[in-house]
């Protein structure tokens, strides 16, 4: 049960360190739901590194901490799923427009793929993204509205559907609509959405980040749960950032911008690696590339134009998202 009670200590760590003092040896990374186990692991080893240091840890889905943050929450640094929750920070005068050149790859240290989480034998033999429109299948994954995760998923399956469709932009809405219509509970975050599917047995497939199916595989066993890679899925990026307006608050600038390149460290990008996550460093990746299944990648900006036309068109008020999550 380590990956479910691990949340209520991370949970707890915040609230006692959101009452303490400041300092330029203490930092605050607020992060996306499933990266709990992750981060343990890298701060662990970053403070090895970096005796006297303390590393605090703010978990939930990456929409809802832009807007905590946005509303005082003191991260001095971010590590999210998506471009736009940072853009939305951006937005707010938080954080630098131009963050993505402060660290290589447009600072996304790793990368991931939405997958899919079968119980044992699959017994629905699902195998695709069609296979999730099926009336006797019942899909899990969070509320797209508070996780990046679940965003992911959404703009997975569209662009899924515009392949299969040829663009017919009403065949795919309706595609998605029936994905949303088969999903039974619409948990906040994704660690939420786990539960759900694993201990709360609800449920024939969950859809998540490969890393977090991974992780519950390993955790709990090939006799318990199947990895499913779909045909063809989406590029999901992890943006990092230094929230400036907090960092300059807080003196803790020079150990943002340490621990952030720290994710870009053979070490750091091993610890992604064996968690699930692929890796950018060249030698890590090909150490790891027998555990990582081949899948068409698809990208944000080649299928939607653009993170900042996704948030317009699908993610605003009244957008497609709306449109297809408001009709179930």
């Amino acid at each position: 049960m380590k990956r479910f009670l691990l949340g209520v200590a991370t949970s707890t760590g915040l609230f006692l360190a959101s009452s303490q003092a400041w300092s330029a040896d203490r930092l605050l990374n607020a992060s996306y739901d499933v990266g709990r186990e992750l981060f343990a692991q890298v701060n662990k080893a970053f403070i090895s590194e970096h005796p006297g240091v303390t590393i605090d840890q703010s978990h939930a889905g990456t929409s809802a901490q832009a807007r905590a943050i946005a509303e005082g929450l003191g991260a001095d640094v971010v590590t999210f799923n998506q471009v736009i929750d940072i853009d939305f920070l951006v937005s707010k005068g938080l954080i630098s427009a131009d963050w993505q050149k402060d660290f290589p790859d447009n600072a996304s240290p790793f990368y991931s793929l939405p997958s899919f989480l079968v119980r044992a034998g699959n017994p629905k033999n699902i195998k695709d993204w069609n296979d999730l429109v099926r009336d006797d299948v019942q899909v899990i994954f969070p509320n797209p509205k508070t996780s990046g995760n679940a965003r992911y998923t959404y703009l997975a399956a569209a662009a899924y559907a515009k392949e299969a469709f040829k663009d017919d932009d009403a065949k795919v809405k309706e595609f998605v609509t029936k994905l949303f219509n088969n999903v039974p509970i619409f948990d906040s975050g994704g660690r939420a959405a786990t539960t759900t599917f694993v201990q709360r047995e609800i449920g024939d497939v969950l859809i998540t980040f490969e890393s977090e199916t991974r992780g519950i595989r390993r955790e709990y066993g090939d006799d318990k749960f199947e990895q499913v890679t779909p045909s063809v899925s989406l590029l999901a990026e992890f943006p990092v950032a230094i929230v400036d307006t907090v960092a300059d608050e807080h003196g803790t600038r020079d150990l943002a911008k340490t621990y952030l390149d720290f994710l870009y460290t053979p070490q750091g990008q091993d610890i992604a690696a064996r968690n699930g996550l692929r890796a950018r460093d060249a030698a890590v990746a090909a150490k790891y590339k027998a555990e990582f299944p081949d899948v068409r990648l698809l990208t944000v900006e080649d299928v939607f134009g653009g993170w900042a036309k996704v948030q317009a068109e699908h993610f605003a008020a009244g957008g497609l998202l709306d449109q297809t999550y408001g009709s179930r």
